[in-house]
């Protein structure tokens, strides 16, 4: 027993010997470069969050295209809003939430966006016969002074701008016959239309889809494709971030809410009229009505748009302009193929493009989309006028 015993202590002697001397490891110093990098982190995100750059220049970082600035990097709970971004929400959310207007006659406000006469006032004309009182009528005219041939349209002429395809005064010329449409307090939904327009049904089935229903119809979807997505600019950051911006056809229907937002607005406006134009940054186009409502929208209410116009185009041809419907085209099919499409159809820009189909829900019920057609010839006039009555009654 004590020879194990001794022999168990001089073993233990023995590893003692052996083994190198004890180190006295701090117990922090291998993560402590972390330590100190998660601080400093921590430090400039809190001074960041009291203090923003006072300027633009002091808050460009590392970028050689352009710059971005730090607080476009934070989540948006985290970042610091402009105190126009405030104001701009504190409206637009004040808006939104206020009960609407409510009109013991309500109308449908027709906004006409042309340059000169009216080639369809004939047949608008029969539309909106019997129907006295229940809507108005806006037309801008951006060269020549209208010849009317109806008793709607007289004197319904507003002030008008020079309007350049493609610029932002395409866009100035729409506010300002939402201007104009908004003085009538019994406008309570709003209507964009060409000079090439023509109705699709009777003036009552119109009426009852727009009035009935909480939606505005304005088009918006993401194209991630050069005719898309490939015409931000990040110039446009903080307000519109590339992940919201989006595009649709100009023309649009809204409900008064969404009016009054729209002449609120100046500050995604502004982005748009600086950084969206033809010829931005070299070579690249961007059309800001084909991109400003849709992405204010989108940023703004969302839930509030149906994502498809009402109005109908052809873009099968592929090219920069859609279809013109010419004489020769006009028949009670090729209108009865127009009203009987029920779902919306995006087609993206890129090389492999994206084709995306969504059923038009009215009030939650699949509908067909489309209460307008564009673009139609003039010479088509007497044609349209002949089916006019035929189509109109089977609506």
């Amino acid at each position: 027993m004590k020879l194990s015993k001794a022999w168990r202590l001089g073993m233990k002697d023995m590893q003692q010997q052996m083994l190198p001397p004890h180190r006295h490891r701090s117990q922090i110093k291998g993560p402590t470069w972390i330590v100190v990098l998660i601080s400093i982190i921590c430090v400039f995100l809190v001074v960041a969050y009291i203090k923003p750059p006072e300027t633009s220049s002091a808050c460009y970082i590392f970028s050689a295209s352009g710059c971005e600035t730090f607080a476009s990097w934070l989540p948006n709970s985290v970042r610091v809003l402009s105190d126009e971004e405030i104001a701009s929400d504190v409206v637009i959310s004040s808006i939104l939430n206020s009960p609407p207007m409510v009109s013991k006659n309500p109308k449908i406000a027709f906004m006409f966006l042309t340059v000169g006469s009216l080639p369809f006032e004939k047949l608008w004309a029969k539309f909106f016969q019997g129907h006295e009182g229940r809507f108005s009528i806006y037309i801008h005219a951006s060269r020549d002074k209208p010849v009317h041939t109806s008793r709607h349209f007289f004197n319904r002429e507003i002030r008008s701008g020079k309007v350049d395809w493609g610029k932002i005064s395409m866009v100035d010329a729409e506010k300002r016959l939402l201007a104009n449409a908004l003085k009538d307090l019994d406008n309570q939904h709003f209507v964009l239309l060409s000079d090439s327009c023509v109705p699709l049904h009777d003036f009552d089935y119109v009426y009852n889809y727009l009035m009935y229903t909480n939606l505005s119809f304005i088009d918006s979807f993401s194209d991630p494709g050069p005719h898309g997505s490939g015409r931000y600019s990040e110039h446009m950051l903080p307000e519109v971030d590339k992940k919201f911006f989006r595009k649709g056809a100009q023309w649009f229907t809204m409900k008064r809410q969404h009016a009054v937002i729209v002449m609120a607005d100046t500050l995604y406006y502004a982005k748009f009229r600086d950084y969206c134009r033809p010829g931005m940054e070299g070579s690249r186009n961007c059309y800001a009505d084909e991109h400003y409502l849709p992405t204010f929208f989108h940023i703004h209410d969302p839930n509030g748009i149906a994502n498809w116009s009402v109005t109908h185009v052809d873009w099968s041809e592929r090219k920069w302009h859609p279809k013109s419907y010419e004489k020769k085209d006009i028949s009670e099919q090729l209108i009865k193929n127009i009203t009987s499409i029920s779902e919306s159809i995006h087609v993206t820009s890129e090389d492999n493009p994206e084709t995306m189909i969504n059923p038009c829900l009215w009030n939650g019920m699949n509908r067909p989309c489309y209460l307008f057609a564009r673009k139609f010839l003039p010479e088509t006039l007497d044609a349209m006028i002949d089916l006019f009555e035929n189509y109109t009654t089977k609506t």
